[in-house]
């Protein structure tokens, strides 16, 4: 449905659920990938698994360090590399009550979700604008429009995450380059087939289409905000959740 052969795809968190979707989705439709994840054992695995892809490049990236984050993009940029679709999909939890949250456990999260997204951003922006073009899709979460207990650097990081997507949207709109977030509800990854049965069940009752998410639920959204379809569309969080309530 999508041919997207003369575009520069980056993808962070390319190794995990929502992320693996993304590239698998995005390995269809002819783009160039640049996949990063801070795993080199999982990247290595991705690599054995899509051997036979073509335009494919795979990148172990440390991003809770900035200044990894920060080489990394430099040295994409002075390989003359174009990034024309930017997905910053990346995510960590450190997840525990507020009051018995660490400082490095609250650090970590941001530099992760929201540093590094800022950093990748920051360094792919200014190309897009020389190009006229350029899509920015930052991965979310429903819960950086609910809350959830034990999860206050995870939700501070997502909702964080959405203000600069809102933000950096209206500074580019008029140069060709749309920016939105996409916030997944429960989708049904390694992460979520970690819950007990009861706490599926809890979960399930909240979601009027009795359903978790797939991955492919999040990536055909992020295929349409890459296409031309989605020229007018700028500065929104979409949420992709089965109907759950935001309260």
């Amino acid at each position: 449905m999508y041919n997207f052969q003369n575009l520069n795809v980056l993808i962070t968190g390319a190794t995990g659920g929502i992320g693996k979707s993304l590239a698998l989705a995005f390995m269809k439709t002819g783009a160039n990938l640049f996949l990063v994840s801070s795993s080199k054992d999982k990247i290595n695995s991705l690599k054995n698994e899509v051997s036979n892809a073509g335009n494919l490049n795979l990148f172990a990236v440390d991003l809770s360090n900035k200044d990894e984050v920060y080489e990394f993009c430099s040295k994409i940029i002075e390989n003359q590399s174009q990034i024309d679709v930017v997905i910053n999909n990346a995510g960590l939890t450190e997840d525990t009550l507020f009051m018995r949250m660490s400082d490095d456990a609250w650090n970590k999260v941001f530099d992760v979700n929201l540093n590094a997204s800022m950093i990748i951003c920051k360094k792919f922006i200014r190309p897009m604008i020389k190009a006229k073009w350029g899509r920015i899709i930052n991965i979310s979460s429903v819960v950086g429009s609910t809350g959830n207990p034990g999860q206050a650097n995870y939700v501070a990081s997502k909702a964080a995450l959405n203000g600069l997507t809102k933000s950096l949207a209206l500074e580019v709109a008029n140069r060709g380059i749309t920016v939105n977030s996409i916030s997944p509800g429960f989708i049904d990854t390694s992460m979520t087939k970690k819950l007990s049965e009861k706490q599926r069940e809890a979960i399930l009752e909240k979601i009027p289409m009795g359903r978790m998410g797939l991955g492919e639920d999040v990536s055909s959204l992020a295929l349409f905000l890459t296409s031309e379809l989605s020229n007018y569309i700028t500065g929104q969080n979409i949420h992709v959740n089965g109907g759950l309530f935001l309260g």
